[in-house]
């Protein structure tokens, strides 16, 4: 279970609990932080890290989801990635995939570049801008009980949904994922539509 710190849970703890027992849900991670948090977690072949491309999570989670209608899709990203990408997020509502769910872990942070509040720490609401824009399914989320219910309707596939995760702002040790991109594209066409996929 996710510890709870204040009125914000754990990153990691998060990541972890939304990805136990995962099957095969396709996991894109934004650049840095949740990277970090998904490899924590355990790395696997049907996680996709972003390595570079900030603010790109959402899309490429959005094309994932259009391409593969059957599989449940959940980008996990940070509140200064989604800030960065917020036309994403009325594409995403026009589309309207109900196989794709976008998490924000929020710590009102740039953990990447010095920890500077982002404009989430100052009261912009990233799940009243995602319901403004379309998407029916929008949750801020601070507890235990709410993480929860976040986590099913992740895996029921009824989207498209959205949460804001109220994280706490540590610094954690870095867990790196693999850096070689190519490899990265090839275990996950591989995982996803085969071995001979891979480098198609």
């Amino acid at each position: 279970m996710s510890k709870q710190i204040g009125k914000r849970l754990r990153r990691r703890e998060v990541v972890k609990e939304l990805l136990a027992a995962r099957g095969g849900l396709l996991v894109v991670a934004g650049l840095g932080a949740p990277a970090w948090d998904i490899t924590s977690a355990g790395d696997h072949e049907l996680n996709f890290p972003l390595w570079g491309a900030m603010g790109g999570g959402a899309m490429l989670g959005l094309g994932l989801a259009l391409a593969q209608p059957k599989k449940n899709v959940l980008v996990l990203t940070g509140d200064g990635e989604m800030l960065m990408g917020l036309g994403a997020l009325a594409t995403i509502a026009v589309q309207g995939p109900r196989n794709l769910s976008i998490v924000v872990l929020d710590n009102e942070r740039y953990g990447e570049t010095g920890q500077q509040e982002t404009h989430t720490g100052h009261g912009v609401n990233l799940a009243g801008m995602a319901k403004a824009a379309g998407i029916a399914q929008t949750l801020m989320v601070r507890t235990q009980a709410e993480l929860a219910r976040l986590k099913k309707r992740v895996y029921a596939g009824e989207g498209a949904l959205f949460a804001q995760v109220k994280v706490d702002p540590e610094k954690l040790p870095l867990v790196l994922p693999p850096r070689d991109g190519s490899l990265l594209k090839n275990r996950f066409r591989a995982a996803l539509l085969g071995p001979g996929a891979a480098h198609q």
